[in-house]
């Protein structure tokens, strides 16, 4: 009997083994698709060149020269750092190991703590599964490492010091990568809290000093960063506005865009309530409590479904009765991941999403058009990442960084109440960059044949207008000796 249990055991050992590369591998097959990803990487080349933050703002026109908000600037340093040396395959799986290493921070900690193979797969699978919607290339993933690691550190229930050292450490690095440190808060306080709970149940249960003196670190760490006390600021004006212009993920789990991502989160919630329920005398309430205060925050806006799936991973996994020690065994897993590394990128080189107007722009980089670019938040980062300094835009996705009036013009110009005159009066535009099937009226005013402007380019996606007086000759390009 003993000697088939433990061959059940291997098999799931190996089982769990496979589980971290299949998450690579998924996360590498994708194509890229964020949208915003392409001017946070030209702010991290200005980061690196200036070495330093960027202090006046760059790219929008309306708003040259003003203060510059320090968002995330470590992050994007980082990823353009990574970029420049090996090419937009080096970003994508240096994204997605930040991006899973979140999970398997968690999961190695329960491992280590004695968690069995087999939940500790199924929790994997469905936390990666809940989360995958979300999953793009962009500064949150460092945020996903973080919260991950920082779990894990409390897992391992370590001296305080220690964990109080090296939280400080994290908590500060992690909100210079991505300003999410205030989950990080709302985690501590939860496992500290129920944490004191246990303890006045039962007296012979450790006391979470760590967690408890880390919260007011986290909480002064969420002004660590170049801006200060600043970041509140920009924090509220961002979720103000994307609120405002209808952003998904900031608005709650219930309404009609996010029904279709709620489908999982209800699967692992049911699941993780199920396996809280079913160890009940053995749950750990601190894990199960920093799971429930993410759940509340995932539904009031769904862009929490991140760090609240790497939360749901301890609970499901639940407690083991022995230490795991790491053998030889261990080191399957980072083989797996290793061979998918390596092979995934070869199989499946870099593919950019038909919702990027990777054509349209290229086109567009052939003339010699240069100046003030009219075009939608969506296509914005393309544009700045191709042609800055030759191109400023109109707008782009920072909602916090316009104001409400210019989200109201943008409104007007798609309903074709702001006319064409008046955004050349305004803007003094060198093109036009936009999706005819979303901005319907300015495309079919622009294609007027007394419009003053010429479509040089137009696809299922995107379409590029020049004046008329402007030559839409293709520019040579340099010949390399």
């Amino acid at each position: 009997m003993a000697q088939r249990r433990n061959a059940v055991s291997a098999r799931h050992g190996w089982l769990l083994a496979i589980v971290p590369a299949l998450m690579l591998g998924v996360l590498l097959w994708r194509e890229v698709w964020d949208v915003d990803i392409f001017w946070q990487l030209k702010l991290g080349e200005m980061i690196l060149a200036a070495r330093a933050p960027v202090s006046q703002e760059p790219f929008a026109v309306t708003h040259l020269g003003e203060p510059l908000n320090a968002v995330a600037w470590l992050g994007q340093a980082a990823f353009a750092a990574v970029r420049q040396a090996w090419g937009w395959t080096g970003l994508r799986l240096f994204d997605a190991l930040c991006w899973c290493g979140g999970f398997w921070a968690v999961a190695a900690a329960c491992r280590r703590s004695g968690a069995r193979a087999m939940p500790l797969t199924l929790a994997l699978l469905l936390a990666f599964g809940a989360a995958l919607p979300a999953a793009s290339i962009r500064p949150q993933s460092f945020g996903a490492l973080c919260f991950g690691l920082l779990l894990a550190l409390l897992k391992l229930e370590l001296r305080a010091w220690q964990t109080v050292m090296l939280g400080t450490i994290l908590l500060v690095a992690w909100q210079n990568l991505h300003p999410s440190v205030s989950i990080g808060i709302v985690a501590l306080a939860a496992h500290a809290m129920a944490g004191w709970a246990v303890w006045l149940r039962d007296k012979t249960q450790p006391r979470p000093l760590g967690a408890t003196m880390l919260v007011p670190i986290a909480a002064l760490s969420v002004f660590a960063t170049p801006d200060g006390v600043g970041i509140l600021a920009v924090s509220a004006r961002n979720a103000q506005a994307s609120i405002a212009v209808g952003a998904s993920e900031w608005l709650p789990l219930w309404i009609e865009a996010n029904r279709e991502n709620a489908v999982p989160i209800l699967l692992v919630t049911l699941v993780a309530a199920f396996a809280a329920w079913r160890d009940r005398r053995a749950v750990s309430w601190p894990d199960l409590a920093v799971m429930l205060a993410l759940l509340v925050l995932m539904i009031s806006a769904y862009r929490f479904v991140l760090f609240w799936a790497v939360a749901t991973i301890p609970v499901i996994a639940g407690r083991g009765r022995t230490p795991e020690k790491f053998g030889r065994a261990s080191w399957l897993p980072v083989l797996g991941v290793a061979a998918v590394a390596v092979l995934a990128p070869a199989i499946r080189p870099t593919r950019f999403s038909d919702n990027l107007p990777m054509t349209a722009v290229a086109r567009l980089a052939q003339t010699d058009a240069a100046g003030t670019i009219i075009t939608e938040p969506e296509f914005a980062g393309v544009l700045i990442d191709a042609g800055y300094p030759r191109w400023r835009v109109s707008l782009d996705g920072r909602y916090y960084r316009y104001t409400d009036e210019e989200w109201q013009r943008y409104g007007a110009m798609l309903d074709g109440s702001y006319r064409l005159r008046a955004i050349e009066r305004l803007y003094r535009p060198a093109a036009f960059v936009l999706r005819p099937s979303h901005s319907v009226a300015l495309s079919n005013e622009l294609d007027r044949p007394n419009s003053g402007w010429r479509r040089i380019y137009r696809d299922d996606g995107a379409a590029v207008w020049l004046p008329r007086r402007v030559s839409p000759r293709v520019i040579p390009a340099p010949t390399r000796r």
